[in-house]
């Protein structure tokens, strides 16, 4: 009876021991991707297999062990530094990048899996296409064309270079390119000062232009006037001549002649009676006078 309870507290140890190995080896069997996240599995120092889609997967407990890399985009803020330009003037720089592990196995090959050695690639390759594009263009042409063409040009220069570690540079951004302190305020200055004379010359340019298209319009206005007025006259005689042609038709006769000239006269008393004074003072061969005899 004795044995027996003595067996039984060692075959429970026993029991809970193996159910405690049980569940650590079910734990160890099983691992998260999450969607946001690469899952490297590793067989003794080699990587086996590369989950990128997220889920649950399985693994053998104590061969394979798995690490995680980010699938996100990543910000990579290089030191500020000074650059030269191409007329050798000092500007200050303060950029960064946005980089993203493409190729997991690639990436873990050739930079061993680690951001900071990524980073260090970054800051040597983009610093060096930032430092060629800058040194390539005189300050003012920097200062005064912040549209990007730049950046634009500096990507240009990086090319395919990070492929072979398994990254890829999404853009590279300038927060700050500017002169230094000491020497803003003579350049900007400067640059006023040539901004100033080059619209003066084209204000001036703008006059002339507009004085000689003035000049033009005058001088039409004047050649279309003087024609217009040479055609009005040339009009007007032919009207009179008509009117006269006309006139003479339909008083031919002695009879017409005296009512044309009655007609006349009627008009006249017409045009003198207006206005308060009704009195007419004629002589006595009057054509109004006379119509009254």
């Amino acid at each position: 009876m004795n044995k027996t309870r003595q067996r039984n507290p060692v075959r429970a140890t026993i029991l809970i021991v193996i159910a405690v190995f049980l569940i650590i080896v079910l734990f160890n069997a099983f691992f998260v991707v999450a969607k946001n996240e690469y899952g490297v599995v590793w067989e003794f120092g080699a990587v086996t297999e590369v989950k990128e889609e997220p889920g649950i997967y399985f693994k053998i407990p104590f061969v394979h062990t798995v690490t995680k890399l980010p699938k996100t985009v990543l910000l990579y803020d290089l030191p500020i530094s000074d650059v030269i330009t191409a007329d050798k003037h000092s500007m200050v720089l303060d950029s960064f990048a946005l980089w993203r592990i493409e190729d997991p196995r690639l990436f873990i090959e050739s930079l061993s899996g680690s951001q900071s050695n990524a980073e260090s690639r970054i800051n040597a390759i983009v610093y060096n296409a930032l430092k060629t594009v800058i040194s390539s263009q005189n300050q003012e042409t920097i200062i005064s064309g912040r549209d990007g063409r730049v950046v634009q040009l500096v990507m240009e220069n990086i090319g395919n270079s990070f492929d072979r570690y398994g990254i890829k540079v999404f853009a590279v951004e300038t927060k700050t390119l500017d002169l230094p302190d000491d020497n803003k305020d003579a350049v900007y200055t400067r640059m006023i000062s040539e901004r100033n004379n080059i619209a003066a010359s084209y204000t001036a340019e703008g006059n002339a232009e507009a004085k000689r298209i003035r000049n033009e319009a005058d001088k039409k206005v004047e050649i279309i006037l003087s024609e217009a007025q040479a055609k009005a006259e040339t009009v007007r005689a032919e009207g009179d001549a008509e009117y006269m042609r006309i006139l003479s038709e339909v008083y031919d006769s002695a009879e017409e002649a005296d009512f044309y000239t009655f007609m006349i006269a009627l008009d006249a008393l017409k045009e003198s009676m207006t206005g308060e004074e009704k009195t007419l003072i004629l002589s006595s061969d009057s054509p109004i006078a006379k119509i009254f005899n």
